[in-house]
């Protein structure tokens, strides 16, 4: 298990022993690791009797909508009145997978003067000081494992039931792409494992989450594949870009193009990919990549994001051919670790 500082435990002990209403607040465009860790956070802390309360910034994907507790959270897109009264009622207010508040977006300055104690759990590189207690793991899997490990830490493993359980899993499991990446750690297993026990059913999961899209963002990945997507082989790099007349023919909705930067990085020989999508005043962009080629230091010095060492976002306000024209441009200076990583992706090491 991660070795938190026993002193900032404690200090978090003495805390939530003095606070009756906590908040916990995910960032802008939550994923199954924000979603998954916050409610697995919000049912542990009604079982020990606080009031707790969640606020999204804005939608989420629908295959995230059946999770327990899904209903009481607030999306703030939504109700933003309701979302300003919940930060100015809290007494602490748990920051759960993002490394600064501007990423949650619509209400940052609401959250960087709020009175409530500022609590970050994360994962993500380089988080900024704006907390007063901090829970960084950059090792680890996912902000859901960091909670697993945190009420461990907090000395609550026994009153772990199958809804945090459940929500858990969740996060592990999206934010390792079922398993696939950022879990080479026993650890990781070792906190499956117990979620298991109390109560998770894995296949069950991994239907409701990934077995219930929709014809139509079926249709837009046949088409992101056969139409949009471009491999510029000699720097090992692929990428995607969707504009946005795309996102209108297919009506894409809050996570219809989760993923799909991952079959571009799936072809043999590609160590780099990243998907581009045409948003109204800007350009979002996903990036990943394998072994030792860090997108979280590619989109930092070009494009205004950051994230893992192998999974990144960034954005632009460029327009969409200008965006790929700077992307482009850049790949020959990174050519030769892109076809390094591409190598060293292709056997097993040593």
């Amino acid at each position: 298990m991660p070795s938190f500082n026993k002193d900032l435990v404690n200090q978090l002990k003495e805390l939530l022993t003095t606070t009756s209403n906590i908040l916990i607040t995910t960032h802008y465009n939550p994923d199954g690791d924000a979603l998954g860790s916050s409610l697995g956070l919000y049912h542990y802390l009604h079982l020990k009797g606080y009031s707790a309360k969640i606020l999204v910034p804005n939608e989420y994907p629908d295959f995230l909508g059946w999770m327990p507790g899904n209903s009481d959270m607030t999306v703030y897109s939504k109700n933003q009145s309701e979302g300003d009264a919940l930060i100015d009622w809290a007494e602490v207010i748990f920051c759960l997978d993002y490394n600064a508040i501007q990423r949650v977006n619509l209400f940052s300055d609401k959250l960087i003067n709020a009175k409530g104690v500022k609590v970050l759990v994360d994962h993500h590189l380089q988080p900024e000081p704006q907390f007063d207690y901090m829970f960084s793991m950059i090792e680890t899997s996912s902000t859901s494992e960091l909670v697993y490990d945190l009420i461990c830490a907090l000395g609550d493993q026994d009153i772990i039931e199958k809804n945090i359980a459940m929500c858990l899993y969740v996060g592990i499991m999206t934010d390792t792409g079922s398993f696939s990446f950022a879990c080479n750690l026993p650890h990781t297993y070792e906190v499956v494992a117990e979620l298991v026990r109390r109560g998770v059913d894995t296949e069950q999961v991994h239907r409701l989450v990934y077995d219930t899209y929709s014809e139509q963002r079926m249709r837009l990945l046949g088409h992101c594949l056969s139409e949009k997507l471009t491999v510029v082989k000699d720097c090992a790099t692929a990428y995607i870009w969707l504009s946005k007349d795309d996102m209108k023919k297919f009506k894409v909705q809050p996570g219809d193009t989760e993923g799909i930067v991952n079959y571009a990085l799936s072809i043999k020989g590609i160590s780099f990919a990243a998907l581009f999508t045409e948003k109204p005043d800007k350009v979002r962009i996903s990036f990943r990549s394998k072994g030792n080629f860090s997108v979280n230091d590619f989109s930092r010095n070009h494009f205004n994001g950051g994230g893992h060492r192998n999974a990144a976002g960034g954005e632009t306000r460029l327009k969409m051919n200008e965006t790929i024209e700077l992307f482009t441009s850049l790949l020959p200076q990174y050519k030769a670790g892109l076809q390094s990583a591409a190598h060293q992706s292709s056997f097993l090491q040593p």
